[in-house]
């Protein structure tokens, strides 16, 4: 019997995509699974003050102690003997510290906590040729919004898992995009249609903000995919028109027009509004740059606006431009 519990994994995204890929194990394995409560605000309750705490430190334990407490109870109420965890797979959890949660929780309630020694005598590596095999969904981090963070920062990569843009918009190797082509592969395995997952590297783009300013008043505005500037400010005039294109005279700052964009990308949109809240794909996006633009190595920021201003600019823009490895699904005929 397979439980799902897991209020620790943050946002919510990823824990749709880690029990998609656990109903799929479950599936394989021909055993039954049953869901606990996404208590998130109650799991993020019990860790406030141990924010900071390194891997398998105090936070953990407290982790740990809440989910097994939750477990071994459920597991009582349904008569069971004994409940395991698959935490005790992970090489970046304490072993010893999973077995004094489990023992205890489990004689609390009556039961007992199977905690054998998956990692020793190679058992890390077979793990991952069998996960490998499996192509199972290889998360490579617990779950947990602070251990991400920290992990993150001493990888210097940006906790890109941690971005929801306001416009819903699915962003590159996101969260949402690996749920869509796990989807997709349960999709394909239940019409018996053959598949390989690889990975590619490529330049991941994120916007984290992006203002453009009139007369100090703040206008409606859109930047488009791969929009970057080299510092956070710019301010400056356009001063020039070739074809759609409006050019700002600092920094490769670039201008089209709403109805430019409707043009480009065959869509109808009245208001900017409408654009920023319920934009096309992120590949349809990169399609209206690409015809504005030739050159596939331009970063300059396109700036969608309603009118062409015709008074000095101001824009506060900050985006990140990094290297970065997504999972790709290639249909077998």
């Amino acid at each position: 019997m397979g439980y799902f519990y897991d209020p620790n994994i943050h946002p919510y995204s990823e824990y749709k995509l880690r029990l998609l890929d656990v109903k799929r194990s479950c599936k394989m394995l021909g055993i039954e699974l049953l869901e606990g409560e996404y208590d998130f605000e109650n799991w993020i309750k019990l860790v406030r003050g141990f924010e900071h705490e390194p891997e398998k430190g105090d936070r953990c334990a407290i982790c740990f102690d809440r989910r097994f407490e939750v477990t071994a109870q459920q597991a009582s109420q349904m008569g069971e003997k004994t409940f395991t965890s698959t935490l005790l797979t992970s090489p970046k959890k304490s072993l010893k510290q999973l077995k004094e949660a489990g023992d205890s929780l489990a004689k609390k309630f009556g039961i007992e906590f199977v905690a054998p020694d998956y990692r020793k005598a190679s058992g890390t590596q077979e793990q991952n040729i069998m996960a490998k095999e499996d192509a199972l969904y290889r998360q490579d981090y617990c779950g947990c919004l602070f251990a991400l963070n920290i992990q993150r920062d001493q990888q210097k990569k940006l906790a890109d898992e941690l971005f929801s843009p306001i416009s819903q918009q699915i962003q590159p190797e996101s969260i949402e995009a690996r749920i869509e082509l796990y989807e997709k592969r349960l999709r394909l395995e239940d019409a018996n249609l053959a598949y390989k997952i690889v990975k590619e590297r490529f330049l991941n783009w994120r916007q984290m903000h992006g203002e453009v300013r009139v007369k100090k008043m703040t206008i409606p505005a859109h930047f488009l995919p791969l929009s970057t500037i080299r510092n956070e400010y710019s301010r400056g005039k356009i001063d020039l028109q070739i074809g759609d294109l409006h050019y700002m005279n600092r920094d490769e700052i670039k201008f089209i027009t709403l109805a430019t964009y409707n043009k480009l990308a065959d869509t109808e949109y009245v208001t900017l509004y409408e654009l920023i809240y319920n934009p096309p794909t992120f590949e349809e996006e990169l399609k209206v740059r690409n015809q504005l633009i030739a050159n596939p190595y331009d970063l300059s920021s396109i700036i969608v606006v309603e009118e062409i201003p015709s008074s000095k600019l101001e824009i506060v823009y900050k985006s990140h431009i990094y290297e970065d490895v997504k999972e790709v699904l290639l249909e077998i005929s």
